[in-house]
């Protein structure tokens, strides 16, 4: 279940309106939301990192390792086609396996794949197939069963997906909610508190209140220590 983003912008209004403080227009807000949920989604990658090395939860719903997971797990892409055995789909953000008829090809550097064609014993198969990535371009070439030609069909990939772009929209004429129009967080349902400080914490900045930013602020460190005590 993801965010609404007409709950959250009506969150939003509804503090910094509570004491004068301004008005955040749709497409401010549209700015600071995707902000705050790109802000939100790469954290995960920093603390699944940190709890991986402490010891577990036994308590079912508090593993604060199997919670990053699921959250995470929303994002995943499992068997998708890369084109040409070249193009990887274009809402990468953290490429996972790369494989070849179904078998996960091993990820080479270009100084590694110098010694690879040199050497006949190491070269790739079709059972130990082997892929570059090219830093600049993003694009991945699969090798198999030929070392002069990089394969092009039957190539997918597992990976996380970067979130859609979020967006409040509202009729031109009336200017209501247009929720037809309109794209939610893609974010899990859990995260609904953390976006409204986050966004909070930016409209401080936006509407040039430092009290609005230092209680964004305050919430937000509030809640980083209670997920890491």
């Amino acid at each position: 279940m993801s965010v609404n983003v007409n709950t959250v912008y009506q969150r939003v209004l509804a503090i910094t309106n509570k004491e004068q403080r301004g008005y955040i227009t749709p497409q401010e807000f549209n700015y600071m939301a995707n902000q705050a949920q790109l802000d939100i989604f790469e954290q995960y990658f920093y603390d699944l990192n940190q709890f991986a090395r402490l010891p577990g939860n036994s308590t079912e719903y508090s593993d604060m390792l199997d919670i990053l997971e699921e959250k995470i797990s929303l994002f995943e892409k499992v068997g998708a086609t890369v084109t040409g055995g070249i193009t990887l789909p274009s809402d990468v953000y953290r490429l996972g396996s790369v494989l070849y008829n179904g078998i996960d090809a091993e990820h080479i550097t270009q100084k590694d794949w110098l010694y690879i064609k040199k050497s006949p014993l190491s070269q790739p198969s079709n059972d130990f197939p082997v892929y570059l990535r090219d830093s600049e371009t993003d694009a991945i070439k699969v090798y198999a069963d030929s070392i002069t030609a990089n394969e092009t069909t039957d190539v997918t990939c597992n990976y996380i997906k970067t979130p859609a772009n979020v967006n409040w929209a509202y009729d031109g004429v009336t200017g209501l909610y247009d929720s037809g129009n309109s794209t939610n967080f893609e974010l899990h349902a859990s995260e609904e508190t953390e976006l409204v400080i986050k966004i909070l914490a930016l409209a401080g900045i936006v509407l040039k209140d430092p009290g609005l930013y230092q209680i964004g602020s305050a919430e937000e460190v509030k809640s980083v220590q209670q997920e890491k005590a």
